[in-house]
C-alpha cells in the first residue's frame, strides 16, 4: 500500500484565504486519522505561515501564495512560500519576541510554528520571497 499523497494550491495574499487554507490542510491530513490536538497544531501552524506571507511578505500589496502539501507514511510537509520582500536576517526574525514593530504585532509567529510542529525551516531572500516549511508526523494510522 502507498502511503503517499500530495498537493499543490496557489491563493491571493487576502486574509479571507487563511481560514481557506486551513481548511484544504485540514482535509488532507484527515485520511491520516489525526487527533483533534494534533490537527489544531498543524492548523495553527498553517495559519501564522500564511498570515506572515500577507502581512509582512507583500505588506502593502498583492501577491501569489503558493502551498504544496506531501504526506510520507505519517510524517506531514506544508510548504507555504511567497514571492515577496523576502527576510533579510531569518534567525533574527525567528527569535522569539522580534517583531517589525508593524501595528499590534506580537512577534511570536515563528515561535508558534516550532511548538507546533516537530520540525520548521525558513528559507528566505530579501526581494525574492520566503519559504516556510512545517513537518509533522501524525500518530494515526492512514487509511487508503
Amino acid at each position: 500500500m502507498n502511503s503517499e499523497n500530495e498537493f499543490r494550491l496557489t491563493v491571493d495574499s487576502k486574509s479571507v484565504n487563511e481560514g481557506f487554507t486551513r481548511v484544504v490542510v485540514s482535509a488532507f491530513v484527515t485520511p491520516l486519522d489525526p487527533t483533534l490536538e494534533e490537527l489544531a497544531d498543524l492548523k495553527t501552524a498553517v495559519s501564522e505561515a500564511v498570515t506572515n506571507c500577507i502581512v509582512h511578505g507583500y505588506k502593502d500589496r498583492f501577491g501569489k501564495i503558493y502551498i504544496s502539501g506531501k504526506i510520507v507514511n505519517n510524517t506531514v510537509k506544508i510548504v507555504i512560500r511567497d514571492k515577496g520582500c523576502g527576510i533579510e536576517d531569518v534567525e533574527k526574525a525567528m527569535a522569539p519576541l522580534f517583531t517589525t514593530g508593524e501595528g499590534d504585532r506580537a512577534g511570536l509567529g515563528f515561535t508558534v510554528m516550532e511548538s507546533f510542529c516537530d520540525k520548521v525551516t525558513v528559507r528566505s531572500k530579501p526581494n525574492v520571497g520566503t519559504a516556510v516549511t512545517l513537518k509533522k508526523k501524525i500518530s494515526g494510522k492512514a487509511k487508503w
